[in-house]
């Protein structure tokens, strides 16, 4: 993952609103361009790479925050699913016995992801959006143990009762893969 066929798509994708903003320029209707093979917008690849100031840009200029790929995942279940990249574990594990540096670098990914999913439902995209597999961002935020982001979910009215395809709710995977801080998270919300 990482290449698009689209300019667009892979503008986003990279972070770079200066490349952004010129192929916007010279064809506004691009915003919310669909890559042929996986589907994926511009707003989708920049949230599946944490690029919070693509994704506000893309927003200030109305991209569709609605608009699904072909899993039928919006950009709020790839910010969601959002998981450390190679670079940054290898930063973490370098890091972490200088001074604790790589924790805090783990923290503020987090943060940062955090921060993202805040923006994007603060700009109305759906909570409870469910893709192919019947997963909301609520039921990836527990399988991935996001501390962080199950609060932000849970402060959007993100439906803990909703079954994927497999039948299991939210709290049925927390339980499941034993993740005690997020079962009393979504205990507060029942």
């Amino acid at each position: 993952l990482g290449f698009y066929c689209h300019p667009t798509c892979q503008a986003a994708y990279d972070g770079d609103v200066q490349r952004l903003y010129q192929l916007l320029k010279e064809d506004p209707s691009q915003i919310d361009v669909q890559e042929e093979h996986n589907g994926d917008t511009p707003l989708i690849a920049a949230c599946r790479r944490g690029n919070l100031r693509t994704v506000k840009y893309l927003l200030e200029n109305k991209a569709d925050i609605h608009r699904a790929n072909k899993k039928n995942r919006t950009c709020v279940h790839y910010v969601a699913r959002k998981t450390f990249s190679v670079l940054d574990y290898l930063m973490i594990a370098i890091l972490m016995p200088v001074l604790l540096l790589g924790y805090f670098i783990m923290l503020q990914k987090q943060r940062e992801n955090a921060a993202l999913m805040e923006v994007l439902l603060n700009a109305s995209a759906n909570v409870n959006a469910v893709d192919k597999q019947g997963n909301t961002p609520l039921h990836y935020a527990c399988q991935r143990k996001k501390h962080r982001l199950v609060p932000v979910l849970l402060r959007f009215k993100a439906k803990t009762s909703l079954k994927n395809k497999d039948g299991e709710t939210p709290m049925a995977i927390a339980k499941r893969l034993r993740f005690n801080k997020i079962i009393a998270m979504l205990r507060k919300r029942y």
